[in-house]
């Protein structure tokens, strides 16, 4: 397999398109986003990675999604819904106050579907030629898109919005019941269509854009899906469910340092000896249409292609799991053989062997490291410290799981070690960065830009130096993830020449 080698060292910002400032309660597709690009290049930067842009299915989550192909319709940007003439000025008057430094997915949700609802009301009334490239958007991805908005369809009539709930001709997709389904709930499901056609029409507009400032879209993959989906509920077979549609084992990992009881996910668990018999069809749908958005792509727990944690669906934690082989190579060189050269980054953290690793380098992808996995290690031996990096990986300081730097240096002990053991990791980071901890956010950050490593990524709020109420996703914790937004006054042209000179510096650009 070619490996994905950029032609040069290169620099990006990690920034979800939810983080994004703007008017509107959420960051979205309008123009901010083309300022955020724009600044971006003054900085030098030839990378902007994402988080998943599926439409989240609680919490505001992307990590769990109810589609892994549609795009999430909470990024339309209604600003150019009023430029298309779709909507009135006067219809964004009404936008509840707040929501400018964190999100309020339930407030900024429910405004925005009904500014939806009206552009839609409008849309029909277009011309012919209009509704023309509607149909032609649905003709073209109806693959998908037919099962995803009619299963939104169905959740908004159907009392039960769990779809192992509806009655047994829904539940097992009987093609008569489906068909009348549609007849019946023509309006919904041409509006989940709309939708649709409108955010892969914005978001094609902004992806040309950083193609012409030079830059990259590196975007996120998670391995599985989420349960309550319409790719579970279309293609039910290629899932480990039971006659009742519910899971019969889950996803998750197992106990670690971090965690006595492991980590129960609850995602069905992939039927890889049914997808091998398809030649993996669905997942080179899902690789490919993935690419049509983004021009490289992290595929999240990649460790678990070559073993995953299998649990019993009846467990409460994650420690009566076991590990069962993954599909291995055998993925991937379908994959290889019907898109070319991958542009995948494996996401490589958590519990990874010598057999995640072999696998990982015999398809030659780049891995992940993070600084701050680095001092907790006190032999120096550990894959994170800059010293041990090679070429082929992408560095980071954190990630979206992560505590923002700021926040992990001045946190207090964790209940899983000592003052001594918090302390000591703290002094390691002072003594390798040269650092007196005041601005060790930047510490980190000239240390990720001057190691080895081909392509290095910046959490935005490392670049701010911000402390831990920045943070944007405590895993396993349900509530108050993934809302923080950067302000506009804070993308300024001295930080953007801050970058700069470190891209001159440590020749990444």
């Amino acid at each position: 397999m070619t490996r994905s080698t950029p032609s040069r060292r290169q620099a990006g910002v990690l920034l979800h398109v939810t983080s994004l400032p703007g008017e509107f309660g959420v960051g979205d597709l309008g123009s901010p986003a083309f300022t955020f690009l724009e600044w971006l290049a003054r900085g030098g930067q030839t990378i902007w990675q994402i988080l998943p842009l599926s439409p989240p299915a609680c919490g505001g989550s992307p990590y769990t999604a109810f589609s892994a192909f549609a795009g999430n319709p909470l990024l339309i940007s209604p600003e150019k819904l009023v430029q298309a003439g779709l909507l009135a000025a006067g219809d964004l008057a009404a936008f509840p106050t707040g929501g400018d430094t964190r999100v309020d997915f339930e407030a900024v949700g429910t405004w925005r579907r009904g500014l939806l609802r009206r552009a839609w009301r409008n849309f029909q009334a277009r011309s012919s030629a209009d509704r023309q490239c509607l149909w032609d958007f649905g003709y073209q991805h109806a693959w998908w898109l037919d099962d995803f908005a009619l299963f939104l369809a169905l959740r908004n009539n159907l009392p039960d919005h769990d779809w192992t709930g509806w009655p047994e001709p829904f539940r097992h997709r009987d093609s008569h019941a489906l068909w009348q389904a549609k007849q019946e709930f023509a309006d919904d499901f041409g509006f989940h269509q709309f939708c649709q056609y409108l955010f892969f029409q914005q978001w094609g507009e902004l992806r040309n854009r950083a193609r012409e400032l030079g830059i990259e879209i590196l975007g996120d993959v998670p391995i599985f899906v989420a349960h309550n989906s319409s790719d579970v509920w279309a293609r039910q077979d290629l899932f480990q469910l039971g006659p009742d549609g519910h899971p019969t084992v889950v996803a998750g990992v197992p106990p670690d340092y971090f965690s006595e009881t492991g980590q129960r996910w609850g995602n069905p668990l992939y039927r890889w000896d049914r997808l091998a018999e398809e030649d993996y069809r669905w997942w080179i749908d899902r690789i490919r249409m993935t690419l049509e958005c983004v021009d490289l792509l992290r595929i999240d727990h990649f460790r678990g292609f070559e073993a995953y944690w299998e649990i019993p669906a009846d467990a409460e934690t994650a420690q009566t799991g076991r590990w069962i082989p993954g599909p291995g190579p055998a993925l991937f060189t379908a994959l290889r053989q019907q898109l070319g050269t991958l542009p995948i980054i494996a996401e490589d953290l958590g519990l990874i062997t010598a057999e995640v690793e072999q696998l990982r380098d015999d398809l030659e992808l780049p891995g992940m490291r993070v600084l701050q996995f680095a001092f907790a290690d006190d032999s120096g031996t550990s894959c994170h410290w800059p010293h041990t990096w090679v070429r082929n990986c992408v560095a980071y300081t954190g990630t979206h799981d992560n505590d923002t730097s700021r926040g992990w240096f001045e946190a207090p002990p964790a209940p899983t070690e000592t003052p001594e053991q918090w302390e000591a990791e703290r002094q390691r980071a002072r003594d390798y960065l040269a650092s007196d901890g005041t601005a060790i956010s930047w510490d980190m950050i000239r240390a990720v830009y001057a190691s080895v490593a081909d392509r290095c990524v910046i959490p935005m709020q490392d670049l701010l130096n911000l402390d831990t109420t920045a943070r944007m996703n405590i895993p396993g914790v349900a509530e108050g993830n993934w809302g923080w937004r950067v302000q506009g006054e804070q993308l300024t042209p001295e930080l953007a020449g801050s970058l700069r000179k470190l891209v001159r510096l440590y020749a990444r650009g």
